[in-house]
């Protein structure tokens, strides 16, 4: 029989404790639990290293906002590597989309589902669009969540009926906004956008002229024209709309580059 290897991320341990005791009661499920972003990416590194990589991470929508803890159910493999330092504590937070995110970056084979203790049609848009395949409410039942653990392993994405509509709507709405912000950029002359993307590096006036090998005034003016191209007053606003338009840092160990005639 092909095991399943879950990993469940919840720092709050009592929950961690009894969903991790709830899906090793399955035949073909192996869990383990960590309790916090940074215990889980080393345990997924560990499991990669030795070649029992994990299947499936649950991972609570809210992690971060409560003091870790490890989890580890009796006769159950525990998560390598999963105590954050001395006494169980983080080496910094990570929050669940985040951790979506970096686990789709370094580790794609791994599949992600969302736990989360209410429906919220945004923050659901945001799991999906970090990688997730599924987005369950903490209190649904055991086969519910046990159909969404094998369905994303079929590469199915699991979302609740009731909140399908509202995750359709908050996507298209963030469709939208990247095609505008895409139109905008696209305004920007090609040293413009050298210049968008050492603001996007949070490089400041100074230091995008001794890199663009350009005097300050030239680089004020070049600021002042991204800022009313993109029809933004500050540079804060200017960078969030160069990072839905897909705009990147400029390489801060190298030169600035170009992927398929655009801007990296």
């Amino acid at each position: 029989m092909a095991r399943i290897r879950v990993l469940v991320v919840d720092d709050h341990r009592i929950f961690a404790e009894s969903l991790a005791a709830a899906l090793a009661a399955e035949q073909d499920v192996d869990v383990s639990a960590a309790g916090s972003g940074p215990a889980a990416l080393r345990a997924l590194e560990r499991a990669a290293g030795e070649g029992r990589r994990f299947d499936v991470l649950l991972i609570d929508a809210d992690l971060g906002t409560v003091a870790p803890d490890v989890a580890q159910v009796p006769g159950q493999l525990r998560a390598p590597g999963a105590v954050d330092g001395p006494g169980g504590q983080a080496e910094g937070v990570v929050d669940g989309i985040s951790l979506v995110a970096r686990v789709r970056s370094g580790h794609p084979g791994v599949r992600t589902v969302v736990l989360a203790e209410r429906d919220d049609p945004r923050r659901a848009a945001g799991a999906l669009q970090a990688g997730a395949g599924g987005w369950v409410a903490k209190d649904c039942s055991l086969s519910r969540l046990l159909a969404v653990i094998r369905g994303v392993l079929r590469d199915e994405t699991h979302l609740p009926p009731a909140l399908l509509t509202g995750v359709l709507r908050e996507l298209t709405a963030a469709r939208k906004h990247r095609t505008e912000s895409e139109r905008l950029v696209e305004s920007l002359t090609p040293r413009e956008r050298e210049v968008l993307r050492c603001m996007v590096a949070g490089l400041g006036r100074k230091a995008v002229a001794e890199r663009l090998y350009l005097s300050p005034h030239t680089v004020r003016t070049h600021m002042q024209n991204v800022l009313g191209k993109l029809g933004v007053h500050s540079t804060l606003a200017a960078v969030a709309l160069a990072r839905r338009a897909g705009v990147g840092p400029v390489d801060l160990a190298g030169d600035v580059v170009e992927r398929g005639g655009q801007l990296a």
